[in-house]
C-alpha cells in the first residue's frame, strides 16, 4: 500500500512514522508514504520573491461572498494531485516492463470533512481490499474550494463530528488503521482487535496492585484458565 499525503506541513508526521509499527512497517516495505506541498505549484501573483533571495506561496484566498478565515485555492492542489497520479502512472509503467506481479494500481483520492461519512474499519478493510495508492488531501484554514471534489472525483471522508486545525492528523488516523489491516504490517495479523473478542478492560502482572493501601486484584475469572467463562466475561465487557 502507497501512501500519498497533500500537506503544507509535512513534517508533522515525521515523529509518528519514524516509530513503533508503522516505521517497521516503512522499513520492511509493506507500506510507504511521501509528501506533496500545494506550495510547489503556486504562481503568478500569489507567488513573491523577496530582496533577500526568499520566496513566499499564497495557497489560500477570501471566500466568495464572504465570511470569516481563508479558503485553500483548488489551483496548486489540483497540480499537487496530479503530479502525484503521474507517479503512480510512471509505476504502473515500471510494472509492465518486469516480470514482478504486482497489482496494477489503483488509487482512491479523499477529502476529510468533518460531516462527511464516518471512517471505520470496515472502510479500512474495504480500501486494502480495493486499492494500491491513497491520496489524501490535508485542507486547511476554512476550508477547501470545492472544485477540487468535482474535478478530482474525491471520497470525503471524517474521523469525526468535530473541526480540526488540519487535515494532517486525519491522514495519521488513516495510514495507521488501514495498515494494520495490510498483513505482515502486525507482527502477529491476528492481533488486530476486531478479529478477536476483546474487552474494555484487560490486566497484566502483578496478580494484585496495592496502591494507597488499597488492593486492586485481577478478576479471578482471569485465573481461572476456563476459556469458555473468559470469553463470556470479555463480552460481557
Amino acid at each position: 500500500m502507497r501512501f500519498h499525503v497533500i500537506t503544507l506541513f509535512p513534517e508533522m508526521f515525521d515523529s509518528y512514522l519514524k516509530e513503533s509499527i508503522l516505521g517497521r512497517a516503512i522499513k520492511e516495505k509493506k507500506i510507504s508514504v511521501s509528501f506533496t506541498n500545494p506550495r510547489k505549484f503556486v504562481t503568478g501573483k500569489y507567488k513573491k520573491i523577496w530582496p533577500d533571495g526568499n520566496i513566499s506561496a499564497q495557497v489560500d484566498d477570501r471566500p466568495y461572498a464572504g465570511g470569516p478565515g481563508m479558503v485553500m485555492m483548488a489551483e496548486p492542489i489540483i497540480k499537487a494531485v496530479e503530479t502525484t497520479l503521474r507517479k503512480i502512472k510512471n509505476y504502473e509503467l515500471r510494472i509492465k516492463n518486469s516480470k514482478t506481479k504486482n497489482p496494477k494500481p489503483k488509487t482512491l483520492i479523499i477529502n476529510f470533512v468533518p460531516s462527511a461519512e464516518k471512517f471505520d474499519t470496515k472502510i479500512a478493510k474495504s480500501i486494502v481490499g480495493k486499492y494500491t495508492d491513497i491520496i489524501m488531501i490535508c485542507g486547511r484554514y476554512e476550508g477547501i474550494d470545492a472544485r477540487v471534489d468535482k474535478i478530482l472525483k474525491t471520497k470525503k471522508l471524517s474521523i469525526g463530528d468535530y473541526v480540526l486545525t488540519g487535515g494532517e492528523i486525519p491522514a495519521m488516523v488513516l495510514i495507521d488503521s488501514i495498515s494494520r489491516q495490510i498483513e505482515g504490517v502486525l507482527g502477529n495479523f491476528d492481533s488486530r482487535e476486531e478479529e478477536r473478542t476483546s474487552s474494555r478492560e484487560v490486566y497484566t502482572r502483578p496478580e494484585v496492585l496495592i496502591h494507597k493501601g488499597k488492593k486492586y486484584k485481577v478478576p479471578k475469572v482471569l485465573l481461572s484458565g476456563d476459556h469458555k467463562k473468559i470469553e463470556e466475561w470479555k463480552k460481557s465487557k
